[in-house]
């Protein structure tokens, strides 16, 4: 594969497909990626995506849950307790739900750029 779209790279992640071909599996479960592609053959095991799925997805439960807390709270009088019960509930119900898919994208992403994630900075 030598012409790598981000774009198309990034869409087939975040469907949880190999960012190659789209059409075989990019993780065995949860978080874990497939050591190759059962479809074209692409190696996946060694991208490392580390940190960037989960801080992508934070932001944007970030931009889903505030918003949400604050025009409910401005339009309906709720007791403390259920809002306290709620808000966390809701952010940590939609981070376990985007998280895989977040973390197909960033995988899509890094394949298309040939990044491994064990790029050196050259601090030097």
């Amino acid at each position: 594969m030598s012409n790598r779209s981000i774009v198309e790279s990034v869409k087939r992640g975040l469907t949880r497909r190999c960012p190659a071909c789209g059409q075989g599996h990019a993780f065995t479960s949860y978080l874990k990626l497939v050591d190759t592609c059962a479809s074209c053959g692409t190696s996946l095991g060694h991208i490392r995506a580390d940190d960037m799925p989960p801080y992508v997805t934070i932001f944007i439960v970030g931009h889903i849950v505030v918003p949400l807390a604050l025009t409910v709270m401005r339009h309906w009088d709720m007791a403390l307790w259920f809002e306290m019960t709620l808000w966390p509930l809701l952010a940590l119900v939609l981070t376990l739900a985007l998280l895989p898919f977040v973390k197909g994208g960033c995988v899509g992403a890094m394949w298309a750029l040939k990044l491994s994630g064990s790029e050196s900075h050259g601090a030097g």
